[in-house]
């Protein structure tokens, strides 16, 4: 069993010459793996100071990368220390209307009201001209 580190002792080893990860309630040091990391060191950088466990399990890593996780094992982390999970709240939506035969009878007229004066202006024309 190795030390326990608490998330703020982790966050501190945050950049390339220092670089610590909390996955699944362990501490790897992948300071050395940062040049060899097939996603690139920014992958690795951007999940400092947080649970990254979610970010490596959605990747998919072979069963050889976790292998490889057990050299870079440097201790445990205190569970007490990472934040819980909020829950996800979607924001307040304006109510929707499902009603929208006002809103298509206006879109129809301003459609229409320019048709009708248009054929008035050119019936008016048509008797006008034939007229004189």
């Amino acid at each position: 069993m190795g030390k326990v580190f608490t998330l703020a002792e982790v966050a501190e080893h945050n950049t390339p010459k220092d670089c610590w990860l909390v996955i699944d309630g362990k501490v790897y040091d992948v300071t050395k793996f940062l040049e060899d990391h097939p996603g690139g060191d920014e992958v690795l950088l951007s999940a400092t100071g947080k649970d990254a466990t979610d970010d490596f399990e959605d990747v998919g890593h072979s069963s050889s990368a976790r292998v490889q996780m057990e050299e870079l094992f440097v201790g445990d982390i205190d569970k007490s220390t990472i934040p819980s999970k909020s829950k996800y709240t979607p924001p307040k939506q304006p109510h929707y209307n499902q009603d929208k035969t006002s809103e298509f009878i206006v879109k129809l007229l301003q459609f229409l009201v320019p048709l009708f004066i248009l054929g008035v202006a050119v019936g008016i024309r048509f008797y006008t001209k034939s007229s004189a």
